[in-house]
């Protein structure tokens, strides 16, 4: 089973991109999980997001307290949330930022596999606005080979209709863009 928890603030889509990973997943013959757990529900607060997929039953119903993966949409939360809290020895870190591997595991003082995709300005570019949760799908496959982006894209066509292209342009470029460091 791969856990993973996303990090992200209201408005941002967090919540979004775990229901079509899940999606995702299910269609692709895997049993998956995705929920939110809010704070503050308002625009802009701290948001928490997690997905699960396993390839059999899961049973645990509970938070994800130990992700495999931390997932970080918004990086100006690094410094104020504890985005590693929890993770497991041999986790991966994935951040939406311009910034190099190596400038994000200084930042959050950790030795392990940290991997950066600048997200928004893919966003920006692909889609026309700054709103990078389904790009990021894209950095999330690619780090963790969980599913394909063929896996996401019924469920992304289904979800966007008319823009759907754009944002599985927008996750192909993330796939093929993001920096992975060991």
């Amino acid at each position: 089973m791969i856990e993973v928890r996303w990090h992200g603030r209201g408005g941002q889509g967090a919540v979004t991109s775990v229901e079509l990973l899940a999606v995702s997943a299910i269609a692709a013959g895997k049993y998956a999980q995705g929920f939110p757990s809010f704070g503050p529900e308002r625009r802009g607060a701290p948001v928490a997001a997690f997905t699960r997929i396993d390839d059999k039953k899961i049973n645990v119903r509970s938070g994800i307290y130990e992700p495999d993966v931390v997932l970080v949409l918004d990086s100006s939360l690094i410094g104020l949330v504890n985005v590693l809290d929890g993770l497991k020895p041999g986790g991966k870190v994935i951040v939406n930022t311009p910034k190099t591997p190596d400038e994000i595991r200084k930042d959050l003082n950790f030795n392990g596999t940290v991997a950066t995709v600048d997200g928004t300005g893919i966003a920006r570019k692909e889609m026309g606005v700054p709103i990078a949760n389904t790009t990021m799908i894209g950095a999330l496959l690619k780090v963790t080979g969980i599913l394909s982006l063929d896996d996401v894209k019924e469920s992304v066509e289904h979800r966007f209709g008319r823009i759907a292209q754009k944002n599985l342009n927008a996750m192909k470029r993330a796939y093929d863009e993001i920096k992975i460091s060991n």
